[in-house]
């Protein structure tokens, strides 16, 4: 069930209704309800994979805050995460290692293959499960005792799919001091549906067109023009579409009563790869940094131990988005990139006017590591690398009007950087407000992609 269906909005006002108008008592169980209807409707019969995990995370917290702190605590934490990771090992990581392994024995890629449906979301709720009980280890978090408050914070329907990925101590802080979202906040969810679906539906599903005209046939776009147009095509796709998923799942969760963490912040107009990684996908940026950066040493122990804590980071962030060898890669090519920056940093600090350079050239580097992202091979992305830097001219997919969008989402996002405006149609007046919302619908209805294009990070 897509955000940009009529079925989701169907589905999402009769939710609304019964949750506003059942006793307080009833709106959580109505809510988990909703959110296991909500995964059913992808594949019943992984629910109760669902279930499993949701069983083992709140077991495994409440023995953890039974035990004093020593080895057996230790044991059952480990216990639990490597019940985590098996389950996600296997579903999305299997067929991975078996294809490399028979490759490494000289048979067929596909000998030891098994036939594996990826279950929706599994990344993302199984970090967000992996992060409690890390939390409970560390006394950051209570054990939560009620198994139908653990439920809805592992399978909340707005987030359940593509994140953002949500500590429990912000969601249990909402849902144990729910108060009604007043009439500004449900003036900024709504906005945030509709910003979101016009992201999605009127933008990123509209270059995602020109990238897949390019990746589905790098023979027939040969030269620089076609492999930039494409590159930046899927630069801007990933962006709306993720960014798009973010905005309705924010809102759709304020509209309840949820606060939601911030997952985006215009990250194309970082001045750096380390500033990219403060603005983009923020909630797992975080994760990584708290979960994996932090425990590994972090920056605590000498300069080379910090460049290996920084490449093992972004290789396991890279391989956490999909099991292939082109996202290890790029993983490990933001995580050079990261300790590059860190030793080329300047000692002084930098006059303002050279800031558009730095947006530009850290720009052209994501660009170059989304190929990595994109490619469906090693072999293609190598060749659309070499493309792009080939020196012949081709012929580029763009037509004018992608240029004139694309200038348009430029300036609106440097006034949104410098300005704010989001916020400020937000408590505008009344007809501020509406005639921000019907020319963004006007979009969605005008320019929007009729036929359903799924969203990109539902493959992880």
């Amino acid at each position: 069930m897509l955000f940009n269906t009529t079925r989701f909005c169907l589905f999402f006002a009769v939710v609304l209704t019964l949750f506003y108008n059942a006793p307080r008592s009833w709106r959580k169980v109505m809510l988990l309800a909703a959110s296991y209807y909500f995964y059913m409707a992808w594949n019943a019969k992984f629910v109760l994979l669902l279930l499993t995990l949701t069983i083992i995370d709140y077991t495994a917290a409440l023995w953890i805050k039974r035990v004093p702190p020593g080895a057996k605590r230790k044991l059952l934490l480990i216990a639990g995460l490597s019940a985590n990771l098996s389950f996600l090992g296997f579903f999305k990581y299997y067929n991975f290692l078996a294809g490399n392994v028979a490759t490494l024995l000289g048979m067929p890629v596909h000998s030891f293959g098994l036939d594996i449906i990826l279950p929706m979301g599994i990344s993302f709720h199984t970090f967000q499960s992996m992060s409690y009980v890390v939390d409970v280890y560390r006394d950051e978090q209570a054990a939560i005792s009620n198994p139908i408050d653990y439920a809805l914070f592992i399978s909340f329907f707005p987030q359940l799919v593509a994140g953002p990925i949500v500590r429990a101590g912000e969601f249990f802080a909402d849902l144990y001091h729910w108060r009604r979202p007043g009439n500004e906040e449900l003036l900024r969810g709504f906005l945030l549906v509709v910003l979101g679906l016009t992201k999605k539906v009127a933008l990123a599903d509209q270059f995602a067109k020109l990238s897949d005209s390019y990746f589905n046939n790098l023979a027939g776009h040969p030269g620089a023009l076609a492999a930039w147009s494409g590159v930046l095509a899927f630069a801007a796709q990933i962006y709306f579409d993720f960014s798009g998923y973010t905005d309705m799942a924010i809102g759709l969760a304020l509209l309840l009563g949820f606060h939601f963490p911030e997952n985006f912040r215009r990250p194309y107009l970082a001045g750096s790869i380390t500033e990219f990684w403060h603005r983009w996908h923020i909630s797992l940026s975080r994760w990584l940094r708290d979960y994996l950066y932090i425990p590994l040493g972090g920056n605590r122990h000498g300069t080379l131990k910090t460049y290996r804590n920084l490449m093992l980071t972004m290789l396991l962030g890279g391989l956490w988005h999909g099991a292939s060898w082109n996202f290890v890669i790029w993983g490990g090519y933001h995580g050079a990139l990261l300790s590059l920056e860190r030793a080329a940093r300047p000692r002084v600090r930098l006059p303002i006017f050279v800031y558009p350079l730095r947006v530009l050239v850290t720009f052209i580097l994501v660009c170059i590591g989304w190929v990595f992202f994109r490619a469906a091979t090693l072999g293609d992305s190598v060749h659309v690398v070499y493309q792009m830097f080939s020196g012949r001219a081709g012929i580029g997919l763009w037509y004018r009007w992608h240029f004139w969008l694309a200038c348009i989402m430029l300036v609106l996002a440097l006034v949104e950087e410098k300005f704010g405006w989001f916020e400020c149609v937000v408590t505008a007046p009344a007809w501020v407000y509406a005639t921000v919302t019907v020319v963004l619908l006007l979009c969605v209805e005008l320019i929007g992609v009729t036929e359903s294009i799924p969203f990109v990070y539902f493959q992880f």
